[in-house]
């Protein structure tokens, strides 16, 4: 079964339900369920426990964790999320990771890395970035520089990752981490290819053992976007295995 959950403002909850019709006229799901909730408490009381989802605002991962409650999560996203002040989108693996709801995370394929609001700190503990693009950081007085796509292999990306997580991972797609042509996302999008994004799916479906996945950030702009329509079925379908 495949749940979608049109949480978030009006653009994601359409795009959602957009995807939903999507996804049945290419024949790709006959067994689903719609999950709606304002409220990021309520939606994990009322979600299923299920393998896969489609999320609008990216803060319904959160929900999804409060549910499943796995160990260890990879976020593929252009984005960290890992501000530092209240719960939102932008903050949500910050979030779960400080209260435990998760042991470990690792983002792949983030290109902002620093917080945008004055006050504001990046979560830093239990989690390992490997960015897009080079990025550095400063460790004890001296600046080092992260391991990212760019400067290391998609095999050795996801060894790393997987020496610190393990074999057994939740997965979640913020398809915002394409680049801006693809127009599915409501805000910065990334740098990668579709090329790329699904090298690095094949990557983790072969090292790790997703227990469920989502495909998140989906904005009611992917009804106006071949290349977005494109991208969404082809990593629904890999992620899938249809």
């Amino acid at each position: 079964m495949v749940t979608f959950i049109p949480f978030g403002e009006k653009p994601n909850r359409d795009g959602v339900l957009y995807v939903l019709e999507l996804l049945k006229k290419n024949m790709l799901i006959d067994d689903y369920i719609i999950v709606e909730s304002n409220n990021i408490e309520l939606l994990s009381e009322r979600l299923p426990s299920d393998n896969a989802y489609i999320v609008g605002e990216h803060l319904a991962t959160y929900g999804i964790i409060q549910k499943l409650k796995p160990n260890f999560l990879i976020s593929i996203d252009a984005h960290t999320d890992l501000m530092h002040d209240y719960l939102d989108h932008g903050s949500w693996l910050a979030f779960a990771l400080e209260n435990n709801l998760l042991k470990r995370a690792s983002i792949i394929g983030s290109v902002v890395m620093i917080p945008t609001t004055e006050g504001t700190q990046l979560w830093t503990r239990r989690v390992k970035i490997f960015p897009a693009l080079p990025r550095s950081r400063k460790v004890r007085g001296v600046w080092r520089a992260y391991k990212s796509l760019k400067t290391h292999s998609v095999e050795e990306i996801l060894e790393e990752a997987q020496k610190y997580l393990g074999n057994e991972v939740y997965l979640t797609v913020d398809l915002d981490v394409l680049k801006p042509e693809y127009k599915i996302a409501r805000f910065q999008h990334g740098e990668l290819s579709l090329e790329e994004l699904l090298d690095i799916l094949e990557g983790i479906k072969k090292k790790f053992k997703i227990v469920a996945f989502d495909i998140s950030e989906i904005s009611d702009k992917i009804k106006r976007s071949r290349l977005g329509k494109r991208a969404l079925i082809d990593v629904f379908q890999l992620l899938s295995g249809g």
